[in-house]
């Protein structure tokens, strides 16, 4: 389907629902689930229910793989649209559904297929590297497309003296440059509006209060370039500043000898660490870091989805093939 999405979040409204009334819609939507062999699957950033509800739970990069390799007949996406796009792409035979169509992304909207042909134009011959938060459109015009936790895998897979367009995010783009050590990177100028909100004071604030905690960082973050310098300087100890996905950051801290972590991302990911690591101590380093588009997701949304089997997220074929190409690259590395 054909949508115009909003890029403005709108703001976050929590679902309020009586004890009886969240057992009788969790109770139907385990019966639409079994009805119509659906599958669900929740982005970290999801609000908890419906963390507490998927199948599976897990970032870009691992929901693309379970999209891909389910045996589902219908999947409800539990994220942003980009997301259940891309489940599309790699499972055309399959019914896909958004929840809430005001799920969009700051970050994908930050680039239209038209300003990356114009780039591509101004470079002839550079290899386009597209972040997984993009429009299929813009994925149709990539060469592959990455996530935060294989990027750096990505850029080490093209030969070094091959020019690279990184898009969308500035923020990951300066880190991969950063951890590749390759000049030969343009980057685009888009940001996530959450994750640019995440400033170096903020770490500052974060390791005041709890000195003897982790700092988990997200490469998408603002702060991220004055943290990488400090742990050049020493002024951040390298042995407690992981800069990790949100899935990296869920790994490291189940394994992790430390029981207290500052986390650098959207605060959802929060109720999975805490799900996942119980006994260990988990803070936001911003508590304003929260995504509107993410949490307009809900335990009633998701129901009406499977009730009304609404709404269909469907991709052009010619548009789904050329996408397709960068995606399988990326699901492929890492």
């Amino acid at each position: 389907m054909t949508v115009t999405l909003p890029v403005v979040p709108p703001p976050v409204e929590e679902e309020h629902l009586s004890k009886s009334q969240r057992a009788e819609i969790l109770a139907e939507i385990d019966a639409l689930r079994t009805k119509h062999n659906a599958v669900v699957l929740a982005h970290s950033y999801q609000v908890p229910d419906l963390q507490d509800i998927a199948d599976f739970v897990g970032d870009s990069l691992g929901l693309s793989r379970q999209a891909a390799e389910t045996d589902a007949d219908v999947i409800v996406f539990c994220g942003v649209h980009f997301m259940a796009e891309t489940a599309a792409i790699l499972s055309p035979e399959k019914t896909v559904l958004l929840p809430d169509l005001r799920a969009g992304c700051s970050l994908a909207s930050s680039i239209t297929a038209d300003e990356l042909r114009d780039w591509k134009a101004q470079h002839p011959g550079a290899v386009v590297v597209s972040y997984v938060n993009t429009t299929a459109e813009v994925k149709a015009e990539s060469d592959y497309c990455c996530t935060s936790a294989n990027a750096v895998q990505i850029i080490q897979s093209i030969p070094e003296d091959q020019k690279i367009l990184f898009l969308p995010d500035l923020f990951l783009g300066e880190w991969v440059k950063r951890e590749t050590g390759r000049e030969n990177i343009e980057l685009w100028l888009g940001e996530c509006h959450v994750h640019a909100g995440i400033v170096s004071e903020d770490v500052e604030r974060a390791r005041h209060d709890w000195p003897d905690a982790e700092l988990l960082i997200h490469p998408e973050c603002a702060c991220g370039s004055k943290c990488m310098l400090d742990l050049q300087s020493g002024k951040l100890d390298s042995a407690r500043t992981k800069v990790l996905s949100t899935e990296g950051m869920v790994r490291h801290a189940m394994q992790s000898e430390s029981d207290q972590f500052v986390v650098a991302t959207e605060t959802g990911v929060l109720h999975r660490l805490n799900k996942l690591a119980p006994g260990k101590e988990f803070r936001a380093v911003r508590e304003s870091a929260v995504c509107g588009f993410m949490k307009v997701n809900n335990l009633t949304n998701v129901r009406d989805s499977l009730r009304h089997m609404r709404h269909h997220v469907t991709v052009p074929q010619e548009i789904a093939d050329r996408a397709r190409v960068a995606i399988d690259r990326m699901v492929s590395i890492g």
